[in-house]
């Protein structure tokens, strides 16, 4: 199996990095982690986080950028992520009215890719399951949106557990996306009868993930990025569960 990176989707440990980020990215990196993916950046200026990392031995793979940050803060986005040497931007969802929207959605998409783009940085939409839920003319809207934009202005960052949660297979769109999902966001899920779930932690619910992670090396697949939207146990118990649960049952995640 071709080597990707492991990282992890910073948002898992929000309440964490609140309390002290720089402790908790050097546990990050103490676990094994190669690479972090940021949801805010918790008052560092460029240079230090740059310089954090660069101690710690951990890549900026990417980070998460609103559409509020995308619309009014762009520059700084860019001066942010250029400094801490992201190879990616996010955008992490839009609203509904930004989805019925989509011509002028992409449109905006495509302004923030070329500005992102004249940095060497990619730029991308990560997915929830309300994309593959609700239709766009005749189609789930995240086809819709895709098929509409360029392979080279928009990668998609696929969210596995939210295609599986919708009711479609997440190895489809693996097939479907090849080469433009350099990033998945990996984690486990159990569904219940109700209608409710319970985000897990890797290896503990329904998601068959060592044919996804081989679907997405196949795929071309750069990043398998760990996250937990809501843990039972400690989050950083959960992070540590996950990459340890790869270790096991992935050859290339043996970390020494």
């Amino acid at each position: 199996m071709r080597k990707m990176g492991i990282g992890l989707q910073l948002y898992t440990l929000r309440d964490e990095m609140a309390q002290d980020a720089a402790s908790v990215l050097q546990k990050v990196a103490e676990m094994g982690y190669e690479g972090v993916e940021f949801a805010g950046y918790y008052d560092f200026s460029p240079e230090q986080l740059k310089t954090l990392l660069t101690d710690l031995s951990l890549k900026a793979i990417s980070s998460h950028v609103n559409m509020e940050r995308l619309q009014n803060h762009l520059e700084e986005e860019i001066a942010m992520n250029v400094a801490i040497g992201s190879s990616y931007v996010v955008c992490p969802g839009i609203n509904q009215a930004q989805r019925h929207a989509l011509p002028e959605t992409i449109a905006f998409f495509n302004e923030c890719s070329s500005q992102f783009a004249s940095k060497g940085i990619a730029f991308g939409f990560h997915n929830h399951y309300v994309e593959f839920t609700e239709n766009y003319g005749d189609q789930p809207w995240f086809d819709a949106f895709l098929g509409s934009t360029s392979p080279d202005a928009m990668k998609s960052e696929l969210d596995v557990c939210w295609v599986h949660h919708a009711g479609c297979d997440p190895i489809t769109y693996l097939d479907k996306y090849a080469g433009r999902v350099p990033l998945i966001h990996l984690k486990d899920i159990r569904k219940f009868e109700d209608g409710t779930y319970q985000t897990l932690e890797l290896g503990r619910g329904e998601m068959n993930l060592p044919a996804i992670i081989a679907k997405a090396e196949a795929a071309g697949t750069e990043w398998l990025i760990i996250e937990q939207d809501d843990c039972e146990l400690p989050a950083l118990e959960s992070v540590k569960i996950s990459i340890e649960w790869l270790r096991r049952n992935v050859s290339f995640a043996e970390v020494n």
